[in-house]
């Protein structure tokens, strides 16, 4: 009993010992929790401050898998709830873009062989279906039941790879651009230039680097330029032009430059960008189509279009300075026996020979033009009296009549000249240049080998004009004028975009007359304002009319220069717009001939200005036939340039044309106009247009000029055609 009671009592101390030191350990268990649970609540507190998510993946030896912890950021990452996330341990990796998916899952691979630290940038699909940049770091721990458990952290990176990208688009456009980019820090020191700078200028990127982009003057442009430039920086914030610079080898360029302010957060100016394109070859491209245009090939004389320019200037000085000047028009005697007997070489040879000499029985201040075949013009300015030109007249045909010698040929004409003189009253170009032509016939009439001074009192021609004004006055009165319309086509689409108004006048005896029987009449006439303003007012009247019933076309009208250098112009196409109300002033476009003689091209460009303000648009028309071709295309803003008939028609047999057509087609896309081929006839045209950029034409091969009431149904009947080509082809046809 005694054994019994001491095992007994052995067994309770023993029981009890063990008991508190259960109860003891139960409560490190329960505060080592707490601890553990105090831990992750402070953790998931500093997570949510943590722009990412921090989370713990743990492999186990048997392959299996698990994340004992991951951070709130997990949701809005992936759109998986933490608590979810650790419990079944969704793939989230599934969201992985599938190019990134191999390195990511070949990087994970190394990291747990070699116990380093994985370090990888991936994209993952989001919740909206979008891509996004994450950017991913974990460290590794090998635990003793060779489980590996990892401390990893991801954040979203998709804005950094956004403006790294944005860096690396802007800094691939710096280096790869076609255009020469500068640029300087706020004193205009030159920080950085591009590629095509150093090719453009021949200067090197560290010859170019801490210099001032006076290295590239040229002295070209005088102070006063580059005072506006200045000025429009500071004002604007950016100047856009044209300089003249000089390269590394002293060769002087030309280029188009666009020069813009950058400022800082505070508005101070940080830097100054310099972007311009070498435009030598077109420059030099522009001077040979002045000289095309301005210059007869054969004889190296100015041209028809030269010598109405320098006429104008010419009256225009003789009016200033109170003198007279002479017109001279000269027809050579007997050159068409030597083109028939020695042939036409031989014609053009003495043509040269001939155009030189007489050049040089005149004085330096004199024009002698050659306007055709042997026909040669002369101007004589600055004369005090009328009877000063005749010693200039003598040693003109003394000159003509003087052998040239060619090789083996000795030959020989004579000139018969006709003479009008300036001022007289109404006198101008066309009026001057018919005397002198009159009075040429008149020579030639009395024997040849003389000149023949033009009789004014005798001249018929301006109590015939005046005769036509009347009837033409009166036509209008009596509604004998009316608008036809011919469509203008995109050869590219077929589709109608448009149509241009022409007058014709139903004279009572002659007729239907078109515009060459009866505007030249009128030009720079009154009346030409009154007939013009009726086309305007009867062609926005149709246009009302079609709109009305559902077909809205643009339609343009021919403008006289008299007319569009009113100065209430801008105020009397406002009114005629007023008498319809509901019509959208961009369906009317007004032509200007490219011919036109403007006497104040600034003030004629404030007027268009001022009419396009109102939705009115512009087009110049008979591109390239004129005498100021490129000074009109600087200076007036017009958005859509027509190239004449004439170098259309014969562009596919005419070299010359086919290479006008195409400098104009250049020259409007380099000053972003819009261009339109007049005279197409036949698919050959509408094939060769199309393949050298020009998509838009009118022409007899796609439709004459119809009535008003006519149109609809042409249009109709055009776009039910299923092959516009086939359409074109069957009318050049018919």
């Amino acid at each position: 009993m005694l054994l019994v009671a001491l095992a007994a009592f052995v067994f309770m101390r023993y029981y009890h010992h063990a008991l508190h030191i259960r109860t003891r350990a139960e409560q490190a268990l329960l505060q080592m929790q707490a601890h553990m649970q105090a831990s992750h609540d402070l953790l998931d507190r500093l997570s949510q401050h943590v722009p990412g998510v921090i989370y713990q993946y743990l492999e186990r030896a048997d392959g299996s898998s698990a994340f004992p912890y991951a951070s709130q950021g997990l949701e809005e990452m992936f759109g998986v709830a933490p608590a979810n996330f650790m419990r079944d341990g969704t793939p989230i990796f599934e969201r992985v873009y599938a190019d990134d998916s191999a390195a990511l899952t070949a990087s994970s691979q190394e990291s747990t062989r070699s116990l380093s630290t994985w370090q990888h940038e991936f994209r993952i699909n989001d919740r909206s279906g979008a891509i996004r940049w994450l950017s991913g770091l974990a460290n590794p721990m090998r635990l003793d039941d060779g489980s590996t458990l990892w401390h990893g952290f991801i954040k979203d990176v998709t804005e950094r790879k956004r403006l790294e990208a944005r860096l690396t688009l802007a800094a691939s456009v710096f280096t790869s651009a076609k255009e020469g980019i500068l640029i300087t820090d706020a004193a205009g020191t030159i920080v950085d230039v591009n590629e095509t700078f150093c090719l453009i200028t021949g200067f090197s990127h560290e010859e170019a680097l801490g210099q001032n982009p006076r290295m590239l003057n040229s002295g070209r442009q005088p102070p006063e330029f580059y005072a506006q430039l200045w000025s429009s920086l500071h004002e604007k914030g950016h100047w856009y032009g044209e300089v003249w610079n000089r390269r590394k080898s002293g060769d002087v360029y030309a280029e188009m430059l666009t020069i813009s302010s950058v400022h800082d957060a505070a508005g101070a100016i940080q830097n100054y960008v310099a972007l311009f394109s070498d435009i030598t070859p077109f420059k030099e491209h522009q001077q040979q189509l002045e000289h095309i245009a301005h210059y007869d090939a054969l004889t190296g004389l100015p041209n028809r279009v030269l010598l109405a320019d320098r006429l104008h200037q010419a009256l225009i000085q003789s009016q200033r300075r109170k003198l007279c000047l002479a017109v001279v028009f000269l027809d050579l005697d007997g050159f068409k026996a030597v083109n028939d007997t020695h042939g036409h070489a031989a014609g053009d040879e003495l043509l040269i020979a001939l155009a030189q000499h007489m050049q040089s029985a005149l004085r330096e201040g004199d024009t002698l033009a050659r306007i055709g075949g042997d026909e040669f013009v002369a101007i004589l300015t600055d004369l005090e009296h009328a009877h000063d030109c005749e010693p200039i007249l003598v040693r003109l045909l003394q000159t003509a009549c003087e052998p040239v010698h060619l090789g083996q040929l000795d030959l020989r004409v004579s000139a018969s000249m006709g003479v009008t003189l300036y001022p007289q009253d109404g006198a101008e170009v066309d009026l001057l240049m018919r005397q002198a032509d009159q009075a040429m016939y008149a020579a030639k009439q009395a024997g040849k080998n003389r000149y023949h001074l033009f009789d004014v009192t005798q001249d018929a021609a301006i109590r015939q004009q005046r005769n036509s004004l009347e009837r033409i006055e009166q036509g209008l009165a009596l509604g004998q004028f009316v608008l036809f319309y011919q469509p203008k086509v995109n050869l590219r689409t077929g589709t109608v975009v448009g149509a241009e108004a022409l007058i014709r006048w139903h004279h009572p005896e002659r007729g239907l007359l078109y515009p060459a029987a009866f505007l030249p009449v009128i030009e720079n006439h009154p009346v030409s304002i009154k007939l013009g303003e009726w086309v305007v007012h009867s062609a926005l009247a149709q246009v009302s009319l079609w709109d009305a019933q559902g077909q809205s076309l643009p339609v343009s009208v021919n403008i006289s220069a008299l007319q569009l250098q009113q100065q209430d112009f801008p105020d009397r196409l406002r009114s005629l717009l007023a008498d319809f109300p509901g019509l959208w002033p961009g369906l009317l476009e007004l032509e200007v001939l490219e011919t036109s003689a403007f006497e104040d091209l600034s003030r004629v460009s404030a007027i268009i200005a001022k009419c396009q303000d109102m939705g009115i648009r512009f087009a110049l028309d008979d591109f390239g036939t004129g005498y100021s071709s490129l000074t009109y295309l600087k200076h007036l803003p017009v958005e859509t340039l027509k190239i004449d008939q004439s170098f259309v028609r014969d562009m596919l047999i005419d070299a010359n044309d086919l290479a006008i057509v195409n400098g104009i087609i250049g020259l409007a896309r380099a000053f972003g106009r819009q261009v339109v081929a007049e005279g197409v006839e036949t698919t050959a045209h509408r094939d060769l247009l199309v393949s050298i950029g020009c998509d838009v034409a009118q022409g007899f091969g796609i439709a004459r000029p119809m009535p008003a009431k006519d149109f609809p149904a042409w249009v109709k009947q055009w776009q039910c055609h299923s092959d516009a080509s086939n359409m074109l082809a069957s009318r050049t046809s018919s």
